[in-house]
């Protein structure tokens, strides 16, 4: 750390409120050793975990987040202080914090508790460099998510909008959701529609595209003009299980609403069904395959 450093926190941290992220494990018997206790190589793996934890909460998808950013985080240095043991089945929880921002590096703190009681502590010291392992300064895109982060801001804008403004980060992350990952051919997925589609999209820090879906008339109801349908709806696999669908989402059903119509209806993926069903949508008919993947329709019943 330069002497420039900024210090997000000037006091260590006292417990478990005090990190924004924070993750939960329990101890498994391949974790604990001859003592009956947990390995103290185990903790920095507990640490690890928080840290991947800590990027799905700045709603960054890890390898490609650093694509954007032009670099790599590389370990340089770690201190671990042990102050209690875990044992086997023992639930522990991880807190994880960015205490300073350097020039090049960046400083994490972790503390690792069980039932409030405090097992270790970790400090962590990473320098951004490229691909050569040559140390560069942290891009501000960078030190303003963390500070956000922090401060305790939402990590995602979530914009809805036309194809000509949003098109190309949606078809982004769908390409790689649809095509790439669910094998759906590139000339199925990509049609007209999307010109006249409202879309909605979750951007995060690095205006990254992490989840999105667009709405349109409905194409069975076309008597119906208050009738709206949605689809597309992808998040970054990373981030899925959290908010950001339920987010693009509401969006939609948000915008349907204000404009007055009487109901939204989508094809669902089988695997998301009980996603919808938590968002209020009802199942109508029998489930059938469409583009080779179990789907169920559904509708939301507005007004």
């Amino acid at each position: 750390m330069s002497s420039s450093s900024q210090i997000l926190f000037e006091t260590p941290a006292r417990s478990l409120s005090d990190f924004r992220c924070r993750s939960r494990q329990r101890v498994r018997w391949s974790e604990v050793d001859l003592q009956k206790v947990v390995f103290n190589a185990h903790y920095l793996s507990y640490v690890d975990i928080a840290m991947s934890e800590y990027w799905r909460q700045l709603a960054v998808p890890y390898e490609e987040g650093m694509q954007r950013l032009g670099g790599e985080l590389f370990l340089r240095a770690t201190q671990l202080e042990f102050h209690a043991s875990a044992r086997l089945d023992d639930v522990i929880d991880i807190g994880l914090r960015v205490a300073k921002l350097g020039h090049t590096s960046v400083q994490y703190e972790a503390a690792i508790y069980c039932a409030d009681k405090l097992l270790a502590t970790a400090t962590m010291v990473y320098v951004f460099a490229d691909a050569a392992q040559q140390p560069q300064p942290l891009p501000q895109a960078y030190r303003s998510m963390v500070q956000r982060f922090e401060a305790g801001d939402d990590m995602v804008t979530l914009k809805t909008g036309s194809w000509n403004v949003l098109g190309q980060e949606a078809m982004r992350l769908r390409m790689q959701v649809f095509v790439r990952e669910q094998g759906i051919p590139a000339e199925i997925e990509a049609d007209a529609f999307d010109v006249s589609a409202l879309h909605a999209v979750a951007l995060n820090g690095l205006d990254m595209c992490v989840a999105t879906g667009r709405m349109l008339p409905s194409a069975q109801n076309e008597h119906r003009a208050d009738v709206m349908r949605i689809g597309r709806m992808a998040v970054a696999k990373p981030l899925r299980g959290g908010r950001l669908g339920r987010q693009v989402l509401d969006a939609l059903v948000d915008a349907a609403d204000r404009q007055g119509k009487r109901q939204v209806e989508l094809h669902a993926q089988r695997t998301a069904e009980s996603f919808y069903l938590r968002a209020g949508f009802s199942v109508v008919g029998e489930p059938y395959e469409e583009a080779g993947i179990a789907h169920i329709s559904m509708q939301k019943t507005l007004r």
